[in-house]
């Protein structure tokens, strides 16, 4: 069944849906689940062209931009006992197919109307959907409030603006009209820390890895944890965007099955969750392997655990841990484990020990990432350079010898007391899928703030006297010309101030009231 019925999938899209929606026979989930997956769009689908998500994707943080390229799917499966079904069980699943990472919002949602729809069937969904109907836009924030089913959920979208790092607390607010509210306190994090335990002492390994965008595969008792700790090990290198394929559950029936499994070529920089034993022999030949026990948090503190050699993982049941061959950058910072471990001792909250991870992660990511940031604003052209009457000027080449010449006064080791070969992970780094997305956006960026700062020079010209001492026809073409730019500032959501396009409106405007009467016509007539 699919709500709204008029939502169009492909065939391949439905297939992908079905396998995905439910764990492994191995599995052995009894009760409910929750888990979520992330499939490819089919290709020659229609896409909305500036669909009004676009607009909001702007004022997100970049590892929240939607990518057009991918569904998410969040699942609720529920596995029963029933003697009166043929099988001897209930088994069916709700899923929640949608383009954003939203996951603990979805989560919460589904955790209120799955339990319903498997007693109530198909009109409950009718009713969730005209709830959803009533949502306002997923505006960056603003706090939102969420109506579903009697109850109102309360939270807020991160923006670009907000600090790396925080999390404006969300209120819970007075009751009203004997709805019932939920405070969110965030709608896209997973726990940390309850996601990181079984792996508790390689979390810096780790960190290295996805930063480079290694082939990793995280093999688990169950989806709910093969997408946890998928979905923790893509977000431990925020505020970075992580640029290649994630799947937070991927099975052999996935259409991408052959592209990531096959032998005849490296594997792929993606980050693989699975379940099925028979991954242990098709993916034997992948260099990192992270193999996933049941995750319990600890009572006690984790032992020490060794990286073991890929060698050794020849079944599913080989024991928890990381296989690997991979030597880190890095010296391994001893001081975020002893911090976790008191924490555990304490009986401190997995909130709290989250929150103390993330900050690990954020502070050694911002500490990789600035030196990048120095050097790339350093090829910005200077103000100076740009001319009304000349094409904006083009940003100087990124240069990798440059850049290293850079670290040595102004490198990591401002920010970050860590020792290690941090010269070598920039080399790795510069080379990976990671850094290629993140200097594409920055170009994009600075290429578009230089085009608004063209825009602003061309404004403060006084474009009608130039008009008065050149010919009919160059006047006509600078009309054209500024004509055009206007449209690209709103074509490309230029970082521009309203007034600077009012004001250029009006010299447009100004210039063509100051030609001949057939002319005007003719300009104002083409208002393309």
């Amino acid at each position: 069944v699919i709500y709204p019925p008029h939502s169009k999938l492909t065939d391949k899209e439905k297939t992908n849906i079905c396998y995905l929606s439910f764990p492994d026979s191995n599995s052995g989930c009894l009760g409910d689940t929750q888990f979520c997956f992330r499939f490819r769009r089919s290709p020659g689908r229609k896409v909305s062209l500036r669909c009004f998500l676009d607009q909001l994707d702007r004022d997100l943080p970049v590892y929240l931009k939607k990518d057009p390229a991918y569904y998410y799917g969040y699942v609720h499966f529920r596995q029963v006992r029933d003697k009166s079904l043929k099988r001897g069980y209930f088994q069916k699943s709700l899923v929640l197919i949608s383009k954003l990472p939203y996951v603990h919002l979805f989560r919460t949602m589904l955790k209120q109307i799955a339990p319903e729809y498997f007693e109530k069937s198909e009109a409950f969904l009718e009713a969730v959907c005209s709830d959803v109907d009533r949502w306002p836009p997923p505006i960056p924030g603003k706090i939102l409030h969420l109506p579903i089913m009697g109850i109102i959920m309360k939270l807020r979208i991160p923006t670009y603006r907000d600090k790396p790092g925080t999390t404006p607390i969300v209120q819970n607010m007075q009751q009203v009209d004997a709805q019932i509210s939920m405070a969110l306190p965030t709608v896209h994090e997973v726990d940390l820390f309850r996601c990181f335990c079984p792996v508790f002492f390689h979390i810096q390994m780790l960190w290295e890895l996805v930063l480079l965008g290694e082939p990793l595969v995280v093999m688990a008792p169950s989806p709910s944890e093969s997408s946890e700790t998928v979905l923790a090990l893509v977000s431990c290198i925020s505020p970075l965007k992580y640029c290649s394929d994630f799947r937070p559950y991927f099975t052999i029936h996935d259409s991408e099955f052959k592209e990531y499994t096959t032998r005849t070529q490296a594997p792929p920089s993606v980050i693989l969750g699975v379940t099925n034993p028979f991954f242990a022999k098709t993916l034997q030949h992948w260099p990192h392997i992270i193999r996933i026990g049941d995750i319990k948090l600890p009572g006690e503190v984790p032992k020490q655990v060794k990286v073991k050699k890929l060698k050794n993982l020849k079944t599913l049941d080989s024991k928890p841990g990381v296989y690997t061959s991979y030597k880190p950058y890095l010296n391994k910072d001893e001081e975020i484990v002893k911090q976790l471990q008191k924490g555990v001792q304490q009986k401190r909250p997995t909130e709290a020990q989250s929150v103390i991870l993330r900050r690990y992660f954020l502070e050694l990511t911002e500490s990789f990432i600035i030196p990048l940031e120095r050097y790339v604003a350093s090829l910005m052209p200077l103000q100076k350079c740009i001319s009304p009457w000349k094409s904006p000027p083009q940003l100087r080449q990124f240069s990798q010898d440059d850049f290293m010449k850079t670290l040595e006064k102004a490198g990591p080791q401002l920010t970050s007391g860590l020792k290690g070969d941090w010269i070598g992970l920039y080399r790795h780094f510069l080379k990976s899928p990671n850094f290629d997305g993140w200097f594409r956006s920055r170009q994009k960026e600075m290429t578009q703030k230089l085009e608004a700062l063209h825009l602003e020079a061309l404004c403060n010209e006084n474009l009608v006297f130039w008009s008065q001492k050149h010919t009919e026809v160059e006047t006509v073409d600078l009309v054209l010309k500024l004509k055009n730019k206007l449209l690209q500032a709103d074509r490309e959501q230029l970082p521009v101030k309203t007034d600077t396009l009012k004001k250029l409106q009006t010299h447009i405007n100004d210039i063509i009231l100051a030609l001949p009467d057939d002319l005007q016509d003719i300009l104002l007539k083409t208002g393309t």
